[in-house]
């Protein structure tokens, strides 16, 4: 089962059977301090009675890993195990919409301006998936947050925290590199997945995105990575694809998810506005993204 420290978010895998009787409490390994053993439905029971939803950021300064796609497929599969979720398109761009087929009149922008009532902007996408919309407008945003003498790093957050408790999970799709949007949601979210296509410049930018998160942490010690996904493994050239993913373990262990296989179909779905699990259900993209909800989700039961 898996054990989460609540000091510090990180997540420790341990075989119950070797848990010995009467032992209550656990040290962890990161930050060295003693927490309680729980279940996993403990836990997830405990968090929900507190309040408030995980926020989830899928993120890399690197374009082309599948950022976007791993935050819309995580939202769909976690929306269609039953959890509510929001989904937040932080990119100009705007491919979440376009992925899920969707057109919205108003989106992030509105929120964050406060043009339209929140209600205005949330835009249902799917069975207990909502989702505020990015787009180019939201390079005016960037310039508005840029022109706050102060507080500007919070906009996101003073935004957001007056809807998101109404959901289980928010997921937040950023774009490339560091810019006034990306910070926002770095002082909202809690958590981190970061999508690494399995390349060597792929891999270099996660070394220095590491370095980029601790000037963050120095002011959010509750931030942290959780989930290293490794994306578009092609067991074609399976030598290379192994040789980085084997790399990746040896320095991120702890943080690492089962592999996103390289699949035509996950390429295909969005010209269909469909998610992988609409589009191609049986799919090895589909397969591969219902293990990472079950990850994300603590819930190995989830699709059996």
């Amino acid at each position: 089962m898996i054990l989460t420290c609540p000091h510090c978010n990180k997540e420790h895998y341990i075989e119950k059977e070797k848990i010995p009787p009467n032992v209550q409490m656990a040290k962890c390994k990161f930050c060295g301090n003693f927490f309680k053993i729980q279940e996993p439905e403990e836990a997830e029971a405990k968090e929900k009675k507190t309040g408030g939803p995980r926020s989830l950021c899928v993120s890399l300064s690197k374009g082309g890993v599948g950022k976007t796609t791993t935050a819309v497929n995580l939202s769909a599969g976690l929306a269609h195990a039953g959890y509510k979720v929001l989904l937040v398109d932080s990119d100009t761009q705007g491919q979440a919409s376009y992925m899920l087929g969707v057109k919205p009149q108003a989106g992030l922008t509105e929120l964050l301006t406060e043009e339209l009532k929140p209600e205005e902007v949330l835009f249902k996408a799917r069975e207990n998936l909502w989702m505020l919309a990015g787009g180019r407008s939201l390079a005016g945003v960037k310039r508005m947050i840029d022109r706050k003498d102060f507080g500007g790093e919070l906009t996101m957050a003073e935004a957001l925290h007056r809807i998101d408790h109404d959901f289980d999970f928010v997921i937040v799709d950023t774009s490339p590199g560091w810019d006034p949007l990306t910070v926002n949601v770095l002082f909202y979210v809690k958590e981190i997945m970061i999508p690494v296509s399995l390349e060597v410049m792929t891999i270099q930018g996660l070394v220095e995105f590491f370095k980029s998160m601790a000037s963050i942490q120095k002011y959010r010690p509750e931030l942290n990575i959780q989930y290293i996904v490794p994306t578009f493994l092609d067991m074609r050239v399976k030598q290379k694809g192994e040789a980085f993913l084997n790399k990746l373990n040896q320095h991120y262990k702890p943080y690492m998810c089962p592999a996103i296989r390289y699949n035509n179909t996950l390429s295909q779905s969005p010209l269909y506005g469909k998610t992988i699990f609409e589009y191609a259900p049986g799919s090895k993209g589909a397969q591969d993204y219902k293990e990472l909800v079950k990850r994300v989700s603590n819930n190995y039961d989830l699709f059996s």
